[in-house]
């Protein structure tokens, strides 16, 4: 059997290392000329499964749990130290409506806040903290894997525009995002804006999130005193421009969570649209001998490892996953 994955985005890069090691000869093929620039370039790397529990089904904690000691061993930059979930006095009701939609979390008062994150002291009277979780910087991981596929002997060719029609006689997995929305209905963007902001002197030891009625927004350290703050989620595939009120709305919460966010540089102004279905639910599609891996939305790294999984169990062992499986058997040729 030969594999083409379509992509090299975390789905595709996960799903290619994921045939590799089980000894399937594969090669990449990504549109653009070298690797970033997409949705997962752009991501902000939370493994954040219980978090994601207050507005996903079961579905995502389920496939996030399965894939964080996965990036654990592809990923050296992984870290497990778990997710801080804060809210200003005026928005408590906010942390406990938070609270009553998840569990595996902790209750914290200002002192545990201070001891988990020295540079918040005085600042949060209430947080809930999620031990189990972690982050990465999505950047490192793609190159991680990126580098671990080529040890492996695994071809990655940008500057590819094929399409799965034009690779007669291999399997192909589709994980272009918004790229196949003209093969899979109801495929929608999902817009994502962030910053990258660097500060000196303030430190934080893993991702914070702050609640707000209208924009929570999480703010992910990545080292070397940058931070990754977004928050935005428009229903728009336009990923050129970031909006100014989106703007104001990032510095000012950033800002909010500590005044020295006031001194910091931006660095980098980000955008990006991610695909989705209307349920914000994965689907694997099998159309003959194409398995399109997508609607991923704003939890691509924490799922994709798990999906990958999925589908060489589709193509290799003719499994079935009825959660996130769309095929029609008339036309499933893959095994």
């Amino acid at each position: 059997m030969r594999v083409t994955v379509m992509g090299a985005g975390v789905a595709g890069l996960a799903c290619a290392l994921e045939f590799a090691t089980r000894g399937v000869a594969v090669e990449v093929r990504e549109r653009r000329a070298q690797l970033g620039g997409g949705c997962s370039w752009f991501a902000g790397g939370m493994l954040a499964p219980w978090c994601e529990r207050e507005s996903s089904p079961p579905l995502i904690a389920q496939l996030g749990l399965e894939s964080i000691p996965w990036w654990q061993a592809h990923a050296p930059g992984t870290r497990v130290n778990g997710t801080l979930v804060l809210a200003h006095a005026r928005d408590t009701a906010e942390l406990a409506q938070f609270a009553r939609r998840t569990e595996h979390f902790e209750n914290l008062d200002a002192q545990r806040i201070s001891a988990l994150e020295p540079d918040l002291a005085g600042r949060f009277g209430r947080a809930l903290y999620f031990p189990e979780e972690g982050y990465l910087d999505p950047r490192e991981a793609l190159t991680a894997l990126a580098l671990r596929l080529r040890e492996l002997n695994v071809p990655i060719h940008f500057g590819s525009a094929e399409s799965p029609g034009h690779l007669a006689g291999r399997t192909v997995i589709d994980c272009t995002g918004l790229g196949a929305a003209g093969e899979l209905a109801q495929l929608r963007g999902v817009k994502g804006e962030m910053l990258l902001l660097e500060l000196a002197g303030f430190s934080l030891q893993r991702p914070v999130r702050v609640l707000h009625p209208r924009l929570p927004v999480y703010v992910v350290p990545r080292g070397s005193g940058t931070f990754m703050v977004g928050a935005s989620l428009i229903e728009s595939d336009d990923d050129a421009r970031i909006t100014a009120r989106s703007m104001l709305e990032l510095l000012s919460a950033a800002y909010a969570l500590h005044p020295a966010f006031g001194e910091a540089h931006i660095l980098e102004i980000g955008t990006a649209v991610r695909p989705a279905f209307p349920d914000n639910l994965p689907r694997l599609t099998v159309r003959g001998s194409t398995v399109y891996v997508n609607g991923l939305y704003r939890h691509g790294f924490l799922i994709a490892p798990a999906l990958a999984r999925r589908v060489a169990d589709v193509v290799l062992k003719g499994a079935h996953f009825a959660e996130v499986m769309d095929e029609d058997p008339r036309q499933r040729r893959l095994a």
